[in-house]
């Protein structure tokens, strides 16, 4: 390393005799920000990590991109699900007994077509790091969790299902079981 740097780094931060240059230098300031207009008033803020490129202004231009669209596709396919998951675990418990409803609510679960919303899965996992330009960290060699998550989506399955509609929970559909009339027939309660 060249001494007169070494000398400069570890100078740094300690004060120096004032000399004639940085007098000359400190009165030419002085008088510039005496004919100043923004002298004594707050200079407005600069974003320092931002580097406009051509590519950002085309894709602004051109609306969501790609992998913003199957985001969106991928969050209406997964509401529609769970609506009609919801539709249809409803008329399952007011038309099976009891016993009978744990068993063909999973069987339900089982046999339930997640096809399309799998395939946008599918290929959100596969492209979006590169569509959205994700970065890659070193020390492990993937690309970097977004949020503190990782950007990957689990496909949807059975065990989807059962985690958000349980089969054991016949209360939340309102049904109540009267084990004094008749042993395990289940009817719709009146009022609560």
């Amino acid at each position: 390393m060249d001494p007169r740097e070494l000398k400069q780094i570890m100078s740094q931060g300690a004060v120096r005799p004032e000399t004639p240059r940085d007098r000359r230098e400190r009165r030419v300031l002085e008088e510039d920000l005496a004919d100043s207009p923004v002298a004594g008033k707050p200079l407005r803020q600069r974003v320092r990590n931002f580097r406009p490129d051509p590519d950002a202004g085309i894709m602004a231009l051109g609306g969501p991109t790609a992998w913003m669209r199957r985001l969106r596709a991928i969050e209406d396919e997964i509401a529609r699900h769970e609506q009609q998951l919801a539709e249809a675990r409803a008329e399952l418990a007011a038309e099976a007994s009891p016993e009978d409803f744990p068993r063909l609510w999973r069987e339900t679960a089982a046999n339930w077509s997640f096809g399309e919303v799998n395939e946008l899965i599918e290929r959100h996992n596969r492209f979006f790091p590169a569509e959205a330009r994700l970065a890659m960290d070193p020390r492990t060699r993937d690309f970097v969790k977004i949020g503190g998550r990782p950007y990957q989506r689990e496909p949807l399955d059975a065990a989807w299902i059962l985690e958000r509609f349980p089969a054991e929970v016949l209360n939340a559909l309102g049904i109540d079981v009267d084990d004094d009339a008749q042993a395990g027939a289940a009817h719709r309660g009146r009022g609560g």
